[in-house]
């Protein structure tokens, strides 16, 4: 049995599609920064980001390779859901174990590069500090 993956082949239109949704999305962008730099209203320029971006969403769902993307990243936020966090207690836990050993690390690294300098400096070198 073969486990070969199959790729979807994406014809122009649907390349044509993906390329002006992005577009689509970067004027929104710009509009938003421009109306914002223009002193307009912050809903003038709020609602030229959401439209910019809702066409882009728009165009993206019509082409095969965005619909594919689109159920990619409602997938990943559904795994996300299933994410266990840790309590408060343990995330502190967690930190102050992080902060140890960076503590131990720091120490043993100044030890060690005191040994290696007194070792070439004062030994090996004969130059007294």
């Amino acid at each position: 049995m073969s486990n070969q993956s199959v790729q979807t082949v994406s014809t122009s239109n649907d390349k044509f599609k993906v390329a002006l949704a992005v577009v689509a999305a970067i004027a929104g962008v710009v509009g938003f920064f421009y109306l914002k730099g223009q002193n307009k209203p912050a809903l003038v320029a709020a609602g030229a980001l959401v439209a910019g971006l809702v066409f882009a969403v728009l165009l993206l769902w019509t082409s095969t390779t965005g619909r594919e993307f689109l159920n990619f990243a409602k997938e990943s936020v559904r795994e996300t859901k299933k994410v266990v966090w840790p309590s408060h207690k343990e995330a502190r836990m967690i930190t102050m174990i992080v902060f140890a050993f960076v503590v131990v690390m720091a120490i043993f690294l100044w030890g060690t590069d005191k040994i290696l300098e007194l070792l070439l400096y004062d030994l090996i070198l004969g130059w007294k500090q």
